[in-house]
């Protein structure tokens, strides 16, 4: 008896999981990420090529014809890749600039939300009368602690 009952438990937190996965990839954020995922991707392949095939052969040129690629800093038998390194960094910039643009495009076209001041809710009049009366209270109470301690 006890065995069916923990298979049963079983099933229903297995059914509670796959539900709350089914509501969390239904959400739209989700899809959207997926989709910026997919696309950096291919936007990261294309900014690869540009800085590799484009800018560091040009960037060689005006040093004085030195290929990046082959940059290397020999440490006892380790290879430290300097060219691979500077060219990753300036894929980096590229790509970091790039997404800078498009955030600032995006909030300007983007409609700006509001914001909107909660009010605090108004106190009732038994609260306001009861307020009041501590605060007399308070004031009658001062002027004879004060004289105590003299």
């Amino acid at each position: 008896m006890k065995k069916n009952v923990k298979k049963e438990l079983k099933k229903i937190k297995e059914n509670k999981f796959i539900n709350e996965f089914k509501e969390f990839i239904a959400k739209g954020n989700v899809v959207d990420l997926a989709v910026g995922v997919i696309i950096g991707g291919a936007f990261g392949k294309i900014v690869t090529s540009v800085v590799s095939d484009i800018l560091m052969p040009v960037i060689g040129v005006i040093i004085g014809g030195h290929d990046f690629t082959g940059l290397k800093i020999t440490f006892g038998e380790a290879n430290i890749m300097l060219g691979n390194f500077i060219q990753n960094v300036i894929d980096f910039l590229i790509i970091a600039l790039c997404v800078f643009i498009f955030v600032k495009i995006l909030n300007k076209i983007m409609p700006k939300k509001e914001v909107v001041a909660k009010e605090e809710p108004k106190k009732s009049s038994e609260v306001l009368l009861l307020e009041e009366i501590r605060d007399l209270l308070k004031n009658q109470a001062g002027p004879a602690k004060s004289k105590k301690q003299k």
